[in-house]
């Protein structure tokens, strides 16, 4: 069983779509990832930190998912990091109206000894010092190290993220990202480009357009799968990347063929993800419903052709 280091947000999200209201519930890239990844056989663990007013069933509902959580520091007197935003009527973009970071501002991650040794490593959206502190913790470099990112930090520490960048093998982003970080529109250009700044692979999420995966010469394209009903897509991106990770951790397999599966998988589990608010989907996604759905994209994307 492979071991896989999570670090990322552990919060509260407060989410307003065109089909309702959620108040104050489970969230944060850690938590999405951490769910998604607990689909495979993987030996997991979440690097986070929270407020003493984060609730033990929710720390509870991790554990039972086999999520170690003994690198989330519950901080006496803090408060946990919130997020309250409002999507617009096409579900493609949103307003933040309050960032409350609390306790994620001083946030110093401490990886759990056992896992010092992970040999894949998912670094969630975070500060680019944090991600490089955590990668300095390693006892021994880890096969994979995964990093996500957004435009705030390259708008706000691109020093600090082009270091960090350096050291790690896959970077996902999405498209209007990927432009920014590059000042290229084509997409090929810029995946071309952000490995010369290091990663060996590029993953461009397109969230409802699907997903590229790029390396040396080698493209490849997912598709995202139609969905009858989209409610929330808070956490997609972020349960693409837990689902794109486990599935590698769990194959210990970083060819670029198995990083191909990754991002079937990735996008199958996002499917998920969108149809409840929050992570309330993920809780309680069984492992039949997530084969199922695998039929339905292998079907999407196979077909026979005749070159005459």
């Amino acid at each position: 069983m492979g071991k896989l280091l999570i670090v990322g947000s552990v919060a509260f999200d407060d989410i307003e779509t065109p089909f309702g209201k959620s108040d104050k519930i489970l969230g944060g890239a850690g938590t999405f990832i951490s769910l998604a990844a607990s689909q495979f056989k993987v030996e997991s663990a979440v690097v986070s930190v929270v407020g003493d007013d984060f609730p033990q069933s929710y720390l509870d509902l991790l554990t039972e998912r086999n999520i170690d959580i003994s690198g989330i520091d519950i901080v006496k007197g803090g408060k946990t990091f919130y997020w309250k935003g409002k999507y617009h009527n096409d579900l493609n973009s949103r307003d933040t109206i309050i960032t409350e970071l609390n306790t994620l501002a001083d946030f110093n991650p401490i990886v759990p000894d056992n896992f010092k040794t992970a040999e894949v490593v998912m670094l969630g959206n975070l500060h680019p010092n944090i991600q490089m502190g955590v990668i300095n913790q390693m006892e021994e470099r880890p096969k994979l190290i995964i990093l996500d990112t957004m435009n705030f930090w390259m708008n706000h520490t691109w020093d600090e993220l082009v270091a960090v960048i350096k050291y790690i093998d896959v970077i996902t982003i999405n498209d209007e990202e990927a432009r920014q970080m590059t000042n290229e529109y084509s997409l090929v250009k810029a995946a071309a480009k952000i490995q010369e700044m290091g990663p060996k692979y590029v993953v461009i999420k397109k969230g409802e357009h699907g997903a590229l995966l790029f390396h040396k010469e080698h493209i490849f394209f997912a598709p995202a799968l139609p969905l009858e009903d989209v409610f929330d897509p808070t956490g997609a991106g972020d349960t693409f990347a837990g689902g794109f990770a486990g599935h590698l951790a769990e194959t210990k397999n970083i060819s670029f063929e198995s990083m191909k599966n990754a991002i079937i998988h990735g996008s199958n589990l996002a499917s998920f993800c969108v149809e409840r608010f929050g992570t309330e989907r993920m809780v309680e996604l069984q492992k039949h419903e997530v084969d199922k759905r695998l039929i339905q994209f292998r079907e999407l994307t196979q077909f026979n052709i005749e070159l005459t």
